[in-house]
């Protein structure tokens, strides 16, 4: 399925076995994929697809910034977008959607123009879902656990970021909007803090356009999948469906042909998620044809990940480090908390430590995390706004002074409003490998676990599995000390130095490498 069918919310029963009562909830940090969208590119036009679609009404609800320089004051410009294209003999025309030219009003007319989505932009069933996610977050965090407060006044508890692609910004939004939406926030609330990096820094995607050696390794993957898979009878079968709709100078599917076998599913999943007018012919919807495109997409994509650690290291290991990196700090209980990010190192007071986070990401982000813990399994293609729920716990039978017990809600919200403090310095080991760790500071971790629930399914991690690596009686509660050392195997020590290194190498481990351990 292209679009997430999310379960029902816990009952009461499984939220008990879900969230022992000797076990404190500390940190969370969700990554979330985008909602649904338009396909990245135009393809299939032979088969009678339009190649713009009007499902995007944001194009008409624009704002932006803008300087009056004599007053130095800023104001607000309304606007709406129309896209434009070329016409016959390459005259500029604005793009209109599938149903314009069979339109009897100008309204509807109007519709099919003023709604106009960009490739891969956010569509408005793309926020539907974003938004339902977030309510689907504030039952559980807020209603349920109590672990969040109902009502915000301030959001430095949030540690928000985006890449920067539109659409993951844009499902961030909307998913915050729906775990807080306006009439649980305070009228003088200031605005949320939404962090984002430059492209050539970003690590929240496998980002293989700025990490040469990485984009080295994704095209032997690729290689390596087109050989195993081009000439079997799976691609046969994908080759008489869908054949006919092929370019003529290319009729034949596969892992590498135009478009590609991921091009393919991406426009097949895009339309399935939207309406008739946007529908491709019914051998594309095919059970079978789903099946085989998305077990070869991700054994394209995501295997190296399950097979060698450079690729974990360059794809995934630099958001995960900052992940573990926050768990670390947040046990120990310094000024930042868990927001190094969001700070200068200059002295200045610090905000309160982060409770919750929320990062807009890609398909790409989910399943290149999930197989490096080894924890991805199946051939299903991660749906849009499916979400990874990373849970740090404390053990409360734990009485190390290392492990204070949170204030109430009211304290901690009383903290927010007044600028309250909690300590000074940065974290002492959140990014300090295991093995360079004294024994003191590793016993810091323990009494701490952590638990990965996948589109809320609990995963396991198999390098915590061993007696003593794991919460007893549960797997999937993996001791912080076990995640951090499997995590610290595939940290990178720098990250654009190692994207430039060996780039004559060969792309595959001499042995095995496999993930989760």
């Amino acid at each position: 399925m292209s679009t997430l069918q999310p379960r029902a919310p816990y009952s009461s029963e499984e939220l008990a076995a879900l969230y022992p009562a000797h076990l404190h909830l500390q940190l969370v940090q969700v990554l979330l994929r985008h909602g649904e969208r338009t396909p990245v590119s135009a393809r299939f036009t032979s088969a009678g697809l339009a190649p713009y679609w009007p499902y995007c009404s944001a194009a008409r609800h624009l704002r932006a910034a803008v300087l009056d320089p004599d007053t130095s004051a800023w104001s607000t410009l309304e606007w709406k977008r129309r896209l434009e294209t070329f016409g016959p003999r390459d005259a500029p025309e604005v793009a209109a959607g599938p149903a314009s030219s069979s339109s009897s009003s100008s309204s509807s007319s109007h519709h099919n123009v003023d709604d106009i989505c960009d490739f891969g932009q956010l569509t408005d069933r793309g926020r539907e879902t974003t938004y339902d996610l977030g309510r689907r977050l504030r039952r559980l965090y807020v209603d349920q656990l109590g672990f969040l407060p109902p009502a915000v006044i301030a959001t430095d508890f949030l540690y928000l970021r985006s890449t920067p692609i539109p659409r993951a910004l844009e499902s961030l939004q909307q998913a915050l909007h729906g775990l807080y939406p306006p009439h649980t926030r305070a009228a003088n609330l200031p605005p949320p803090t939404i962090l984002s990096r430059a492209v050539a820094d970003e690590t929240l995607f496998p980002n293989d356009s700025n990490c040469r050696r990485f984009a080295v390794l994704a095209r032997a993957f690729a290689r390596r999948a087109a050989d195993r898979w081009n000439d079997t009878e799976d691609m046969a079968y994908l080759t008489k469906k869908l054949g006919r709709w092929m370019p003529e100078d290319s009729p034949r599917v596969a892992v590498d042909s135009r478009p590609r076998l991921n091009g393919i599913m991406d426009t097949i999943n895009a339309t399935a998620a939207h309406g008739p007018e946007t529908r491709l012919p019914s051998d594309f919807y095919d059970p079978k044809v789903k099946a085989i495109l998305e077990k070869i997409g991700v054994d394209e994509w995501f295997t190296g990940y399950k097979e060698s650690q450079e690729y974990r290291t360059l794809g995934i290991g630099g958001l995960l480090a900052d992940v573990v990196s926050r768990m670390v700090t947040s046990v120990e209980q310094t000024i930042t908390n868990g927001r190094y990010e969001q700070m200068p190192k200059s002295g200045h007071p610090s905000p309160e430590p982060v409770r919750f986070g929320l990062s807009g990401c890609h398909d790409t982000t989910l399943a290149g995390a999930l197989a490096s813990l080894g924890a991805f399994e199946g051939d299903a293609w991660p749906p849009f706004t499916s979400h990874v729920a990373i849970e740090l716990f404390r053990r409360d039978d734990d009485s190390s002074p290392t492990k204070p017990s949170p204030p109430g809600w009211g304290s901690w919200l009383k903290g927010l409003s007044s600028g309250g403090r909690v300590g000074r310095g940065d974290s002492a080991i959140s990014r300090k490998l295991t093995p360079e760790m004294t024994e003191a500071e590793k016993r810091k971790l323990q009494g701490y676990f952590v638990r990965i629930r996948y589109n809320d399914k609990p995963v396991s991690i198999p390098g915590c599995k061993p007696p003593g690596k794991h919460l007893e009686g549960d797997e999937s509660f993996c001791t912080l000390e076990a995640f951090k050392e499997i995590v610290d195997k595939f940290t990178p020590e720098n990250w654009k130095q190692q994207c430039r290194a060996n780039l004559d190498a060969p792309e595959f481990p001499s042995k095995p490498e496999p993930s989760g351990y």
